[in-house]
């Protein structure tokens, strides 16, 4: 893997992000809920971004970052996407050096 902006693998972060969402929001007493977690958390993703803005990703942390992209890939249920929403990006975060 190559070094990459720290923004571009953000960005990847949040789509991963907003397709947990997405599944999520099938649950319908949970959309309120999903959709103000899935706005917080994308708020603070944008803002990491916006602080590092083009800085490099160390090839670790984009390594990492893909890692927890291919596991929120692997969620097929809407109610275990709508726990990974609140997971997912601290992790992310933490890879990145970041407070959740």
């Amino acid at each position: 893997m190559t070094d990459r902006p720290i923004d571009a693998v953000i960005a990847r972060a949040i789509d991963a992000h907003a397709a947990l969402a997405e599944f999520g929001e099938e649950v319908e007493d949970e959309w309120t809920y999903v959709t103000d977690l899935a706005a917080a958390w994308r708020e603070r993703l944008e803002s990491v971004a916006a602080e590092r803005s083009g800085e490099e990703a160390a090839a670790d942390v984009e390594a990492a970052v893909d890692a927890a992209i291919a596991e929120a890939a692997l969620v097929h249920d809407p109610h275990r996407a709508i726990d990974w929403m609140s997971t997912f990006p601290q992790v992310v975060l933490i890879a990145m050096g970041e407070r959740p």
